[in-house]
């Protein structure tokens, strides 16, 4: 922290999540293909942008996708 209470610009960038990331992020972050996250774009399941030649995977809608498609484990009765 600085003297005035705020962080430093080292704790502040540590703390700033990604809005989006590129392709090849999207594959380790999720453990997905290159070509099923292209799937998963182009049926709509993963919401991504083109930002000049780059294409960008929202990360809100990564985690949604893994959200909406984890297994819970069952309990033994």
């Amino acid at each position: 922290m600085t003297e005035i209470g705020r962080p430093t610009p080292e704790a502040a960038r540590a703390t700033i999540e990604p809005i989006s990331v590129r392709i090849p992020d999207a594959v380790r972050m999720t453990g997905l293909s290159r070509s099923r996250i292209y799937q998963l774009i182009a049926t709509g399941d993963v919401e991504a942008a083109k930002v000049g030649r780059s294409t960008v995977v929202l990360v809100a809608s990564l985690r949604a996708l893994v959200l909406a498609n984890r297994k819970v484990p069952r309990r033994k009765a």
